[in-house]
């Protein structure tokens, strides 16, 4: 049965979820469900389906998210973007979003497209701020929709200050985003002091940290620089000696995964949610040994 986030949430108190993005190939496509037929087997409570800058994705993105909720039965989030859309666009997207059945949106601003030369510009008739958005889904979804927003432990890569962007989140919490999934970080005393510091800012939607398993030193340090997210030193030293050496840090990738994520649920993330870079794995085996675990735990505390 397909769900709202927020009911999952209410039920079984944590989620557990991972993140997929749209190919841009048929070949690729076919292949994605492949991996996508492995993670479903896992029972996840959500996947999201991510969405390319300027709107380039929005009918494949839509494709896969319907046809991961017909083939698996899994609820989807579908994420939706500003960045070169009119609020006429944005709307056309919402509503072919409900006649899919997709219930939940991850509202975002959205990463600026290389024209834009490394800073968001808004597109005449359109929108500059994702609570703008969340306002759109709610006129439109008139609450059947679920709305989701981002959130940056270490603060948008765009915005002054961490207090700012505690200050930014709690807007879009107070337009109505129900749940918040964080950007990837790798020291989770930046998630510790990202809850404690929007909790001050009387933010009170659940924080969903988000992970990235390492495979690939050299792809994370371009990735990251891209992001605007932060690698701690811990990371550089754990993986730079093996950066040549992709099976050693596949290794050790699923081994930082994994005790980052039952670290961070020793410290209360009330979920976890994985970068999945459209492969099985090593989601699947960081799962078997964190989420099942958990779920197990869960199970024995309702008994």
């Amino acid at each position: 049965m397909i769900r709202k986030i927020p009911d999952i949430m209410c039920e079984k108190g944590r989620t557990f979820s991972f993140e997929v993005y749209p190919p841009r190939t048929p070949e690729a496509t076919r292949e994605l469900y492949g991996e996508i037929e492995k993670l479903a087997a896992l029972d996840p409570d959500y996947v999201s389906v991510t969405y390319r800058a300027g709107g380039s994705s929005a009918k494949a993105t839509l494709e896969i998210a319907t046809e991961i909720q017909r083939r698996w039965d899994v609820t989807v989030m579908h994420h939706l973007t500003l960045v070169g859309q009119t609020s006429s666009d944005l709307a056309d997207v919402i509503k072919r979003i409900e006649d899919a059945r997709v219930v939940n949106i991850l509202a975002l601003r959205g990463d600026p497209t290389p024209e834009m030369k490394g800073k968001f510009a808004r597109v005449e008739g359109g929108f500059e701020y994702a609570y703008e958005l969340i306002d759109l889904i709610r006129e439109i979804g008139k609450g059947r929709i679920s709305i989701s927003t981002a959130g940056f432990p270490e603060g948008h890569v765009d915005c002054p200050t961490k207090e700012l962007d505690s200050r930014y989140l709690k807007l879009k919490v107070d337009h109505g985003a129900e749940v918040v999934v964080t950007q990837l970080f790798f020291d989770n005393a930046i998630y510790s002091e990202y809850l404690a510091r929007t909790r001050e800012a009387c933010v009170g939607a659940p924080i969903v940290p988000g992970i990235l398993p390492i495979t690939d030193y050299n792809k994370l340090i371009r990735f990251c620089d891209t992001c605007g997210a932060y690698i701690c030193e811990d990371v550089h030293k754990a993986f730079r000696p093996l950066r040549e050496d992709l099976a050693a840090t596949l290794e050790r990738g699923i081994d930082y995964a994994v005790r980052q994520s039952k670290d961070l649920l020793a410290r209360g993330a009330p979920g976890l949610h994985y970068y999945a870079l459209n492969k099985a794995e090593p989601v699947m085996t960081i799962w078997r040994q964190v989420v099942e675990e958990a779920r197990a735990a869960d199970l024995a505390a309702k008994a």
